[in-house]
Order: structure tokens, then sequence, then C-alpha cells
């Protein structure tokens, strides 16, 4: 959470002077290759002129794979460390069933990737009035948060996913943070290649609208059943998974 404010505000000090020399910054950004721009998610020049956009581009990087790669980290081993720390045997000897361990802990999950999309979306708002030069859409802003959280959890409940399906328990950190990255890889990739753009629908940051200079910016309700239907399916699927697994202690 530090880490991303920290960027954040770093990235959004730069912003008024950005605007001061938009002209060389444009000249600048002529000389870069369009698919190198839009690797970074700079489509068009105009959207960094918006205090939003400008926003969007640099800072929702931050939270969609820092993000999910806290959520990710922290949904595998939740669970699994308690095999691999040798917890485990104190933990399910207590009077409580499996179920009830897994939603504690399903609990704590979200309620640290809530708060930590919270605070950071705090800070951006923060620092966006801070520099601002002209009115904003609110509206916007706390859909785009949104579509941030949603993201998180996402990956979050993945990551519960892989846990339960480790037979014997190591921590799987490296695996999952791979994953992050691969599937941002594929949704970047997807960006640049006219011919690969049918791939970025495997992957989950496809979903998230960053379109956020667009008058017609509004939470897509197909988007809202993605971000929902995914985690409810594989935190099932972990709760099913979990009650019937062998735990090594």
């Amino acid at each position: 959470m530090i880490i991303i404010t920290v960027l954040i505000s770093v990235t959004m000090s730069v912003y008024r002077t950005f605007i001061d020399n938009q002209a060389k910054v444009s000249g600048m950004l002529s000389l870069i290759p369009k698919s190198a721009l839009q690797f970074k998610g700079i489509s068009d020049f105009n959207d960094l002129l918006s205090v939003l956009g400008f926003y969007a581009v640099n800072n929702v990087i931050y939270m969609m794979v820092l993000g999910s790669v806290y959520s990710i980290v922290l949904g595998s081993g939740i669970i699994l460390k308690e095999e691999y720390n040798r917890t485990a045997e104190y933990l399910i000897t207590r009077p409580m069933t499996r179920s009830e361990i897994f939603l504690s802990k399903l609990a704590v999950l979200n309620l640290n990737i809530f708060l930590l999309n919270l605070l950071t979306s705090a800070a951006g708002l923060i620092f966006i009035g801070l520099v601002k030069t002209g009115p904003f859409s609110l509206s916007a802003f706390f859909i785009l948060s949104l579509y941030t959280l949603l993201l998180n959890i996402l990956f979050g409940a993945a990551g519960l996913f892989l846990s339960v399906l480790v037979r014997r328990a190591k921590p799987i950190t490296f695996q999952c943070i791979g994953l992050v990255l691969i599937l941002y890889f594929v949704y970047t990739i997807s960006k640049i290649s006219g011919n690969a753009s049918a791939i970025g629908y495997l992957s989950p940051f496809r979903y998230v609208d960053m379109d956020v200079v667009n008058q017609a910016y509004h939470l897509d309700y197909l988007r809202l059943i993605y971000f929902a239907g995914i985690p409810s399916l594989l935190v099932f699927l972990s709760r099913v998974i979990y009650k019937r697994k062998d735990i090594y202690i």
C-alpha cells in the first residue's frame, strides 16, 4: 500500500509539468513506435491531457499489476501456509469446521484487498485534486476504482483456488506472480497486435475498462457479471476441494 501510494504521488506530481510542456512531450512521443506506446497503455496522446486519463494510464497499472500480485500471493498462502508452516495440526483441532476455517480465511483475504484498494484509491483521488487544472468526472474515477478492486478480488480467488490444488504443502508464490505477469503480457500483446487481439479475452485485465476520458464511460454490467462469476466459481470450487482435501501435518 505504501509502495503504490508513493508511486502514485511521484507520477501525479509531474502532471502539471507535462501539461506545461505538452508540445515537447508530444514531439518526443511521436518518435516512439506506436506499439511501444500501446504497451504502456497510451492509444491517444490527447487522453493524457485529462488529469483522469493521465491517472488511468500511469497509475492504474500499479493497482492492476502490483495489486493483483499482492492479492494472488495473499490468497495462495492464507490457507496453504498452515500446512507448510506446520500450524494446520493446531488449527484443525480447534472446535471449528473446515467450512468455518475456510470462510474466515476468505473474509480476511477480501478485507485486506478491500483496504488496499480503498486507501490507495483515496490517495489517488487526493493527488488528482492537488494537480488538476480543470474539472474531472468523479463517477468515472469511482467506476475505474471499482473495476480495479474486482480485478484484485478475482486474482485473490485464483490464488486461493491454486493453493487448495497443492497436494504436498509448499509455497507457490513464484508461480502465482508468474501467472499474473503472463496474463498481463497476454493482455498487452492483444492491444499491440491486431492479429492477436482475440487472445486478450483470456486475460482478466481485458475486462477492466480504462477509457475514462470517454463521455459515455459507464459501468458495464457484462463486465460486472464476469468479475462476479469467475471469483464466485473459484471460491466455490476451493471450498469443496478444501473440505475433502487431505491435510498434511
